[in-house]
Protein backbone atom coordinates (compact mmCIF):
# COMPACT_ATOMS: atom_id res chain seq x y z
CA UNK A 1 0.00 0.00 0.00
CA UNK A 2 1.52 3.29 -0.90
CA UNK A 3 1.98 5.91 1.88
CA UNK A 4 -0.51 8.44 0.19
CA UNK A 5 -2.97 5.06 0.47
CA UNK A 6 -1.98 4.75 3.77
CA UNK A 7 -2.73 8.54 4.75
CA UNK A 8 -6.04 8.96 3.31
CA UNK A 9 -7.12 5.05 5.43
CA UNK A 10 -5.68 6.35 8.51
CA UNK A 11 -7.86 9.70 7.56
CA UNK A 12 -10.95 7.64 6.95
CA UNK A 13 -10.66 5.60 9.83
CA UNK A 14 -9.88 8.47 12.81
CA UNK A 15 -13.34 10.02 11.36
CA UNK A 16 -15.31 6.95 11.36
CA UNK A 17 -13.35 6.33 14.99
CA UNK A 18 -14.48 9.74 16.27
CA UNK A 19 -18.30 9.89 14.85
CA UNK A 20 -18.88 6.64 16.54
CA UNK A 21 -20.58 6.07 19.46
CA UNK A 22 -18.93 2.13 20.13
CA UNK A 23 -16.35 0.48 18.79
CA UNK A 24 -15.24 -3.20 19.22
CA UNK A 25 -12.19 -5.23 18.84
CA UNK A 26 -11.90 -8.95 17.75
CA UNK A 27 -9.93 -11.02 16.23
CA UNK A 28 -10.55 -13.43 13.35
CA UNK A 29 -7.66 -16.07 13.18
CA UNK A 30 -9.11 -19.24 11.61
CA UNK A 31 -12.25 -17.10 9.96
CA UNK A 32 -12.41 -17.97 6.01
CA UNK A 33 -13.71 -15.16 3.47
CA UNK A 34 -17.35 -16.36 3.49
CA UNK A 35 -17.31 -15.95 7.47
CA UNK A 36 -16.41 -12.93 7.60
CA UNK A 37 -18.52 -11.80 4.40
CA UNK A 38 -21.48 -13.02 7.15
CA UNK A 39 -20.17 -11.12 9.79
CA UNK A 40 -20.12 -8.24 8.00
CA UNK A 41 -23.24 -8.63 6.51
CA UNK A 42 -24.08 -9.42 10.47
CA UNK A 43 -23.10 -5.90 11.41
CA UNK A 44 -24.54 -3.91 8.69
CA UNK A 45 -27.69 -5.20 9.09
CA UNK A 46 -27.65 -3.42 12.46
CA UNK A 47 -26.47 -0.58 11.81
CA UNK A 48 -22.36 -1.23 12.18
CA UNK A 49 -19.58 -1.59 9.72
CA UNK A 50 -16.67 -4.24 9.87
CA UNK A 51 -13.19 -3.24 9.40
CA UNK A 52 -9.89 -5.14 8.71
CA UNK A 53 -7.48 -2.92 9.29
CA UNK A 54 -3.32 -2.88 10.01
CA UNK A 55 -3.04 -2.66 14.00
CA UNK A 56 -0.23 0.48 13.66
CA UNK A 57 -2.68 2.21 11.14
CA UNK A 58 -5.34 1.92 13.59
CA UNK A 59 -3.25 3.46 16.64
CA UNK A 60 -2.76 6.35 14.22
CA UNK A 61 -6.20 6.66 13.54
CA UNK A 62 -7.42 6.14 17.25
CA UNK A 63 -5.35 8.84 18.52
CA UNK A 64 -7.71 11.97 19.85
CA UNK A 65 -10.54 9.44 20.18
CA UNK A 66 -11.80 7.17 22.81
CA UNK A 67 -10.63 4.16 21.04
CA UNK A 68 -7.17 5.48 21.95
CA UNK A 69 -7.43 4.18 25.72
CA UNK A 70 -8.09 0.44 24.48
CA UNK A 71 -5.06 0.70 21.80
CA UNK A 72 -3.32 -2.85 23.82
CA UNK A 73 -5.80 -4.41 22.21
CA UNK A 74 -4.65 -4.07 18.72
CA UNK A 75 -2.49 -7.25 18.66
CA UNK A 76 -2.19 -9.86 16.18
CA UNK A 77 -5.42 -10.08 13.72
CA UNK A 78 -8.00 -7.33 14.29
CA UNK A 79 -11.07 -6.35 13.19
CA UNK A 80 -13.04 -3.71 14.59
CA UNK A 81 -16.28 -2.91 14.55
CA UNK A 82 -17.76 0.48 14.44
CA UNK A 83 -21.55 1.88 15.14
CA UNK A 84 -23.38 5.27 15.35
CA UNK A 85 -26.34 3.34 16.14
CA UNK A 86 -27.89 1.38 18.71
CA UNK A 87 -24.50 -0.55 20.02
CA UNK A 88 -26.98 -3.17 22.23
CA UNK A 89 -27.52 -4.15 18.74
CA UNK A 90 -24.18 -4.33 17.44
CA UNK A 91 -22.93 -6.65 20.44
CA UNK A 92 -25.47 -8.82 19.99
CA UNK A 93 -25.15 -9.61 16.38
CA UNK A 94 -21.09 -9.94 17.31
CA UNK A 95 -22.07 -12.01 20.24
CA UNK A 96 -24.22 -14.64 18.24
CA UNK A 97 -21.86 -14.50 15.32
CA UNK A 98 -18.81 -15.84 17.80
CA UNK A 99 -21.45 -18.41 19.44
CA UNK A 100 -21.79 -19.95 16.22
CA UNK A 101 -18.29 -19.08 15.07
CA UNK A 102 -15.32 -20.08 17.91
CA UNK A 103 -12.72 -18.57 16.28
CA UNK A 104 -14.04 -15.14 16.30
CA UNK A 105 -12.93 -13.82 19.56
CA UNK A 106 -14.16 -10.55 20.79
CA UNK A 107 -11.75 -8.55 22.91
CA UNK A 108 -13.42 -5.94 24.07
CA UNK A 109 -14.09 -2.49 22.78
CA UNK A 110 -15.43 1.45 24.06
CA UNK A 111 -18.75 2.78 24.35
CA UNK A 112 -17.82 6.84 24.14
CA UNK A 113 -15.10 7.22 26.60
CA UNK A 114 -15.92 3.93 29.01
CA UNK A 115 -13.51 1.19 28.19
CA UNK A 116 -15.24 -2.70 28.19
CA UNK A 117 -13.62 -5.74 28.30
CA UNK A 118 -15.30 -9.45 27.13
CA UNK A 119 -17.08 -9.62 29.33
CA UNK A 120 -18.66 -6.23 29.31
CA UNK A 121 -19.89 -7.03 25.57
CA UNK A 122 -21.30 -10.27 26.11
CA UNK A 123 -23.36 -8.58 29.47
CA UNK A 124 -23.71 -5.53 27.14
CA UNK A 125 -25.48 -8.02 24.24
CA UNK A 126 -28.02 -9.39 26.81
CA UNK A 127 -30.00 -6.01 27.52
CA UNK A 128 -32.94 -5.94 25.84
CA UNK A 129 -33.15 -3.99 22.17
CA UNK A 130 -34.16 -0.36 22.38
CA UNK A 131 -37.30 -0.92 21.40
CA UNK A 132 -38.45 -3.60 24.20
CA UNK A 133 -36.81 -0.94 26.62
CA UNK A 134 -38.79 1.83 25.54
CA UNK A 135 -42.24 -0.03 25.51
CA UNK A 136 -41.22 -1.35 29.19
CA UNK A 137 -41.08 2.36 30.02
CA UNK A 138 -43.98 3.23 27.86
CA UNK A 139 -45.95 0.11 30.28
CA UNK A 140 -44.18 1.60 33.80
CA UNK A 141 -45.65 5.02 32.76
CA UNK A 142 -48.87 4.57 31.65
CA UNK A 143 -49.63 1.49 34.43
CA UNK A 144 -50.33 4.49 37.70
CA UNK A 145 -52.47 6.31 34.79
CA UNK A 146 -54.57 3.05 34.11
CA UNK A 147 -54.42 2.08 37.64
CA UNK A 148 -55.82 5.69 38.82
CA UNK A 149 -58.70 5.45 35.57
CA UNK A 150 -59.54 1.51 37.08
CA UNK A 151 -60.13 3.17 40.40
CA UNK A 152 -62.25 5.82 39.61
CA UNK A 153 -64.49 3.48 37.67
CA UNK A 154 -64.73 1.09 39.85
CA UNK A 155 -66.54 3.95 42.39
CA UNK A 156 -69.80 4.61 40.43
CA UNK A 157 -69.59 0.52 39.55
CA UNK A 158 -69.37 -0.40 43.58
CA UNK A 159 -72.54 2.11 44.24
CA UNK A 160 -74.35 0.20 42.00
CA UNK A 161 -73.70 -2.76 43.06
CA UNK A 162 -74.96 -1.41 46.49
CA UNK A 163 -78.10 0.29 44.78
CA UNK A 164 -78.79 -3.05 43.56
CA UNK A 165 -78.03 -5.14 46.89
CA UNK A 166 -80.86 -2.25 48.39
CA UNK A 167 -83.42 -3.38 45.84
CA UNK A 168 -83.22 -6.69 46.12
CA UNK A 169 -83.56 -6.29 49.99
CA UNK A 170 -86.96 -4.31 49.64
CA UNK A 171 -88.35 -6.21 47.13
CA UNK A 172 -87.25 -9.64 49.50
CA UNK A 173 -89.04 -8.13 52.38
CA UNK A 174 -92.27 -7.43 50.70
Amino acid sequence: MKKEDKKVLVESLHEDLAASNCVFVTHYTGLNVEAMTQLRSNVRQVGGRCRVVKNTLLSIAAKDTGVSKIEDLFVGPTAIVTTKGDPVAVAKALVEFAKANEKLGIRGGVIKTQVMDKKDVYELATIPSREILLARLLGAINAPVSNFVGVLAAIPRQFMYALKAIEEQKSKAQ
